[in-house]
């Protein structure tokens, strides 16, 4: 009876194909077994073994019929031979070098090369599978750790922000914080794919470009951004204070760190003018994880990580629309407050 039921299978169009594939998974996946799969649907113990192989390598993808002329299961997909050349090229390269931007490697990439390579598809999920039976792991490339002065951080959370929040409540004024940050095409931030126990090394390029951004954040969900290509300096600083005031009315608390731009003598001269409208509060050295603000620019390095960018103006547009489509969202923002280091800003 098996022989008769796989020579049913070949008379069924791909698309019939595809589609008995998608209804047998779909069961088993419900709970049925595979000897009820094959008594229910006709198909045979070893398709059923085959398809199950395909959802693990490719996912729903893998379960599709492959192009006219190809064979079904694993010759739509990576060959033995290729899945090599695949990891060859993960471990010798960055993405920046195979014209795909940036130094780590994401799914979204791996997936992407895999296409321009052997001219087959993957879904995220299916590559990631992939990876992982070839030895892959997705790890955090070394990077030095920077401490923090405990003493400094408790008086902030527990004695200096309070009386900030109580002032500011009073006056009916506005708490922001802000930060500053920039944004490289080699940019290191997050996690690339490497072989397991081998933290990858990534060497940096001559050839790169960059970008600042800096953005304020409110309790309430409120976020105000400008994006620049020249340095972070004072005239930079003291323009966004300057659109920060026009569309504020009431007075602005606005906290940051210590870095130099925000300490210099131009900025501390032109809040001192404008004490009514403005005051700088700086945040205990060595403590960035104590300012919501970072949990954007950790957002947008994110999502940079995962886009394939190769020129100063794509990467432009996608910080930009970083932004804006978080400006839209004030609950992801208010988000970036509920982070157990961050929940102490959360109110005012």
């Amino acid at each position: 009876m098996g022989d008769d039921l796989r020579m049913d299978m070949r008379r069924l169009s791909p698309g019939q194909q595809e589609a008995l594939r998608m209804r047998v998974m779909g069961a088993m996946r419900d709970g049925m077994t595979a000897s009820e799969a094959q008594r229910v649907f006709g198909v045979s113990e070893g398709s059923i073994r085959n398809w199950r192989n395909r959802l693990a390598a490719g996912g729903v993808e893998g379960l599709e019929s492959g192009r006219p002329g190809r064979r079904a299961g694993d010759g739509a997909k990576l060959t033995p031979s290729q899945a090599e050349a695949l990891v060859e090229a993960l471990i010798v390269f960055v993405p920046e070098q195979l014209e795909l931007g940036g130094l780590l490697w994401t799914l979204r990439k791996v997936a992407e090369l895999a296409r321009r390579l052997f001219g087959v598809s993957f879904t995220e999920q299916g590559m990631g599978k992939v990876l992982r039976r070839m030895g892959f792991t997705f790890q955090r490339p070394d990077r030095r750790a920077i401490e923090a002065n405990p003493e400094a951080m408790a008086e902030w959370v527990r004695r200096t922000y309070p009386a900030l929040a109580a002032r500011a409540k009073a006056e009916d004024a506005v708490i922001l914080f802000g930060d500053q940050v920039g944004v490289r095409s080699d940019q290191l931030s997050g996690r690339t794919w490497g072989r397991r126990g081998q933290t990858p090394t990534l060497a940096r390029t001559g050839k790169r470009f960059c970008l600042n951004a800096m953005s304020t954040i409110s309790p309430r969900g409120d976020l105000h951004f400008t994006v620049f290509r020249g340095r972070f300096n004072a005239k930079a600083f003291l323009e966004f204070l300057t659109r920060l005031l026009g569309q504020h009315e009431k007075k602005i608390h606005l906290v940051v760190d210590g870095h130099p731009v925000h300490r210099s003598k131009a900025v501390t001269a032109w809040v001192a003018d404008r004490a009514d409208r403005i005051e700088l509060h700086f945040l205990p050295a060595y403590a960035p994880h104590l300012n919501p603000d970072e949990l954007v620019n950790a957002d947008l390095k994110r999502t940079l990580a995962d886009q394939i960018i190769t020129t100063p103006t794509r990467m432009e547009t996608s910080v930009r629309s970083f932004f804006h489509r978080v400006q839209k969202l004030p609950g992801r923002v208010r988000g970036y407050f509920q982070a157990p280091h961050t929940i102490y800003a959360s109110t005012i």
